[in-house]
């Protein structure tokens, strides 16, 4: 009988130890699981924040020129910019060094105070011995004309650079322009002279050169050594989106120094010619090595002639125009200059006034 009792004892412990290791099993694989999904609930938080850092808007860098003879031409296209967009725009602002405090004030002192921007002193020193004097269009040779040549100097930290000149008005979202694919291998993407059947009217009706016999001097030697056809249609690079590492790569901007140093030996180009002097250096080297613009973003000449005019649906449905040429929107005579003039800020410092009739 005490025999009995003591196997019943024993197998009751059993019994116990055995709840007692389920139990224990179950409690700790609950306590992994819930470890678990902590530990999971953490990652998506982290996962989460790395993937808003990933999100966050990319800047849009725009490089575009202030001279001080023009200054109120970059505060209307960077407030055209501005005003039309809510990418995240960087405006570089580049001018010589005497117009510095000028840009500053104008910024500061209008509805531009809002935006994000950098004021860079361009010296033209970088460009001695690399122009040939010409009296043709002295307004060509104004050192600011060849900042374009100079972006990985002028620009860091960006991959990608817009470059606009000043006698521009966009229309549409800079981020489109932005977005514009660039070939493998191509450094920079512009708008072809070929591109749009109403500009070819234009330019026929004033006598514009479209094609690269335009801007060089084919009875040049060293020019016809280049393989290129007169015929072959020219490109505007008053606009264009950049690949700054491929620039580099290329090494575009010595490339295009030597072509600036070759014509002030041999007189390859002169302003006399349709383009002046800072088109052709660029004719010449990214000539079958660039993408191309979606032409909307580029309606150029519009100051080739005052009396020449597009439709207003042409006009509207643009993303940018461009009066290159010695017409400009800011002078009188023009074409198109309220188109221009809707985006103009006043001079605070009233050194710069409009020219118009009554004036």
């Amino acid at each position: 009988m005490a025999l009995l009792k003591k196997v019943n004892q024993l197998l009751f412990l059993l019994i116990v130890l055995t709840v007692c290791v389920i139990l224990y099993s179950k409690i700790q694989k609950g306590n992994k699981t819930e470890s678990k999904a902590v530990h999971s609930f953490k990652s998506d938080s982290e996962n989460e924040s790395h993937e808003e850092a990933e999100e966050e808007e990319e800047e849009i860098p725009i490089v575009i020129c202030a001279a001080a003879g023009r200054m109120g031409a970059a505060m209307a296209a960077i407030n055209s910019i501005y005003s039309n967009t809510d990418a995240n725009v960087v405006f570089y602002i580049v001018g010589l060094k005497n117009s510095l405090p000028h840009i500053r004030k104008w910024i500061e002192h209008s509805k531009l105070k809002s935006i994000n921007f950098k004021i860079i002193e361009f010296n033209p020193m970088v460009l001695k011995g690399k122009i040939r004097q010409d009296s043709s269009r002295p307004e060509l040779l104004q050192p600011l004309n060849f900042v374009r040549f100079y972006l990985p100097l002028l620009i860091h930290h960006h991959e990608k650079v817009i470059y606009l000149d000043d006698d521009v008005i966009v229309q549409g979202d800079i981020q489109e322009l932005y977005n514009t694919i660039l070939s493998p291998g191509h450094s920079a993407a512009f708008s072809d002279d070929c591109d749009i059947p109403s500009t070819h009217e234009m330019v026929r009706s004033v006598g514009m050169q479209n094609t690269y016999m335009g801007f060089l001097d084919y009875r040049k030697q060293t020019v016809r050594e280049l393989g290129i056809s007169p015929s072959t249609c020219s490109f505007n690079p008053g606009v264009f989106v950049a690949n700054i590492t491929e620039w580099k790569k290329q090494r575009i901007t010595k490339q295009l120094e030597k072509w600036m140093e070759k014509n002030v030996e041999e007189n390859l180009y002169s302003s006399a010619l349709g383009g002046g002097v800072a088109t052709p250096p660029m004719l010449i080297v990214f000539y079958k090595k660039h993408s191309t613009l979606n032409p909307l973003w580029h309606i150029r000449h519009l100051g080739w002639s005052p009396d020449n005019r597009h439709s207003d649906h042409f006009l509207q449905e643009a993303k940018l125009l461009h009066w290159n040429g010695r017409f400009k929107p800011w002078d009188y005579p023009s074409s198109h200059f309220e188109l221009w003039e809707k985006w103009y800020l006043p001079d605070p410092l009233g050194k710069y006034r409009l020219i118009r009739p009554n004036n």
